[in-house]
């Protein structure tokens, strides 16, 4: 699973705005991110909210903190 696939999935079950490092925890403890396998997590991480804020995936609410638009979920 790719970063920004981890961070939507987690989103999506959270169902609630989240920071960058809570999504990070939830990918990495429910195995959708692998730091054995997967180099820079927090780099390529938060490079994946970044893209996919600008793409219009997801919606920035603060500094920080990611929400998925209705129509992502």
């Amino acid at each position: 699973m790719d970063f920004l696939e981890a961070a939507l999935k987690v989103l999506s079950e959270e169902g609630t705005p989240l920071h960058w490092t809570v999504i990070q925890d939830l990918a990495l403890k429910r195995g959708y991110l692998d730091p054995f396998t997967q180099r820079d997590i927090r780099k390529n991480l938060l490079a994946a909210l970044a893209r996919a804020a600008k793409q219009g995936r997801v919606a920035k609410r603060e500094t920080g903190v990611y929400a998925l638009l209705p129509d992502t979920e």
